[in-house]
């Protein structure tokens, strides 16, 4: 896929065992499911794949293994953050060198004291950028950093590699719309993020892709290419076909509701979350699978 990239770009979560250890094999079909629901590119390591809960030496097997696996079939993010600039660098360094297209990073923060300046900021993306690939830069609530828009711009003007942006923030779609008037060319993909909740109204908005989580995103790429199609009343019918579901996993599943239904399709035998995280309640699985049953997505039909 040639840049500028677009389209739905989900985040591939991390599989494991019942007894949480990596289940390699559980991985790749995961990620065969997600290329053949037409994903036009994936994310790995990214906050949905529990990256936090993985130890540098599971990142590397994880990274490796992925990328081999997708094999060039479609482009994939890694994501790359840590309030380390050195790591950072070094993430970024080892990603180009095992094939990625892209990585994707939020501003420095470790926890509620250290939260990087503006500054810091911008010095480690021009460093991590040093590794040649472009830079997704991930705006989020979760970071604690607020970064205005007419700082983002500035990062596009004057840093080459960061071209891409996951807003989501709070009013995203006022935004991005903000961003790409200051921007201009310079922002090569605006993106929306946060399982696409607000996935029309930032289309709108001048989004040109979108990072959900792997729950559904052959339903997702209809919606957003009726939209870059012109045809917006089609992409709306469809957007609010399915937007129950994703409000209930944005609400009330979060990034286990993805592998509760690739278990339920028979991707994954188990759909375990690392502790502290615990399972979803008997109850939420159930309403979770009430509403993505009649959508019948590919998830749902790719393992039997």
């Amino acid at each position: 896929m040639e840049r500028p990239y677009r389209g739905v770009w989900p985040v591939v979560p991390t599989i494991f065992t019942e007894d949480g250890e990596l289940d390699l094999e559980g991985q790749k079909r995961a990620i065969d499911c997600m290329v053949d629901q037409g994903s036009d590119g994936l994310c790995i390591l990214a906050n949905y794949s529990e990256q936090f809960l993985l130890s540098d030496e599971e990142r590397e097997t994880l990274a490796r293994l992925c990328l081999e696996h997708v094999a060039g079939r479609v482009p994939v993010i890694v994501a790359a953050s840590h309030f380390s600039t050195r790591i950072v660098v070094g993430r970024c360094r080892r990603a180009a060198e095992i094939g990625a297209s892209m990585v994707m990073l939020m501003p420095p923060y470790h926890g509620a004291a250290l939260r990087a300046t503006p500054e810091q900021t911008r010095e480690q993306f021009a460093r991590a950028g040093e590794a040649g690939l472009p830079i997704m830069v991930q705006d989020a609530p979760l970071s604690g950093v607020e970064m205005s828009v007419p700082f983002l711009a500035l990062l596009a003007r004057e840093l080459d590699a960061v071209a891409y942006f996951k807003i989501e923030t709070p009013q995203t779609a006022a935004k991005l719309r903000g961003l790409i008037a200051a921007g201009g060319e310079a922002i090569e993909g605006p993106f929306d993020g946060e399982e696409a909740i607000a996935l029309l109204a930032d289309l709108d908005a001048g989004a040109t892709g979108t990072m959900p989580s792997a729950l559904v995103p052959d339903l997702l790429k209809p919606i957003v290419e009726a939209h870059r199609e012109g045809r917006r009343d089609e992409a709306a019918a469809a957007y609010a076909r399915v937007l129950p579901l994703i409000n209930f996993e944005n609400r009330q599943g979060g990034l286990r509701a993805c592998k509760a239904v690739m278990r339920e399709g028979g991707v994954i035998r188990s759909d375990h979350v690392r502790s502290p995280l615990g399972p979803l309640a008997p109850e939420v699985r159930a309403g979770l699978l009430e509403l993505v049953r009649p959508l019948d997505p590919v998830v749902l039909r790719w393992g039997r």
